[in-house]
């Protein structure tokens, strides 16, 4: 029997590798014994990409990539490497060459954009108060409100950033919409999936927050991607 992949997770805007909290027990439960969470600063692009490039170089195994949000762009940007196997991307951005997150939204805004705000220094941030609505309308009220209050902003320019060579282009990919997203437009989702032509496109009724809202459905298409390239 084929040994399993190692996972990485790649977070997106507005938290940190926490957010993966419920996936992580799933895919430790169906035999995943090396599973990384990456720590982006959200700084910029390349720093993103780079601090992802780093991890995934330091393990000597076939890895899965998994980038919910803005981690879809960081690991389109890095997801070339040699010991990549497959790339997940999770309610995700996947730009094209010379496209950047920014540009996509703009042509197509999210229901929650107004509420997205940059503050003295240049990081942007969810308004506290308009996080539960924005992000992740299905959790409860309690669970929202501690990913509003421990959400970590990224640098604004981070959002303009281009992708240069997209790695989905040469890498076997997966992608999961969510259709009640109102962070980047159910659209935008749909969009970036069908240019890729994934492996597999499935659709959750789900907010942005699908890793926290539907963890066992966001873990069975990690575990049928990385059980495909093992």
């Amino acid at each position: 029997m084929m040994s399993k992949p190692a996972i990485v997770l790649v977070h997106g805007f507005w938290g940190g590798a926490a957010h993966w909290a419920k996936v992580i027990p799933l895919l430790r439960a169906q035999g995943f014994n090396h599973i990384y969470a990456v720590e982006n600063p959200l700084t910029s692009l390349a720093d993103d990409a780079e601090r992802t490039r780093k991890m995934v170089r330091q393990i000597n195994k076939p890895v899965v990539l998994v980038g919910h949000s803005y981690g879809g762009k960081v690991i389109t940007e890095m997801g070339d490497l040699p010991n990549v196997a497959a790339l997940v991307y999770i309610a995700a951005f996947a730009p094209d060459a010379g496209e950047s997150a920014g540009a996509i939204s703009q042509a197509n805004p999210p229901q929650a954009f107004a509420n997205i705000q940059p503050d003295s220094d240049g990081y942007l941030w969810v308004a506290q108060d308009k996080y539960h609505q924005s992000f992740c309308q299905d959790l409860d009220e309690e669970e929202a409100y501690i990913m509003a209050v421990t959400q970590k902003a990224p640098v604004g320019n981070t959002f303009g950033d281009n992708v240069t060579a997209p790695a989905w282009k040469v890498k076997p990919s997966w992608y999961q919409i969510s259709s009640a997203d109102r962070m980047i437009h159910p659209d935008n989702q749909k969009m970036m999936a069908e240019r890729m032509s994934p492996r597999k496109t499935i659709t959750l009724d789900a907010s942005h927050a699908s890793l926290a809202s539907r963890p066992q459905e966001v873990t069975a298409l990690i575990v049928e991607a990385a059980n495909a390239v093992a």
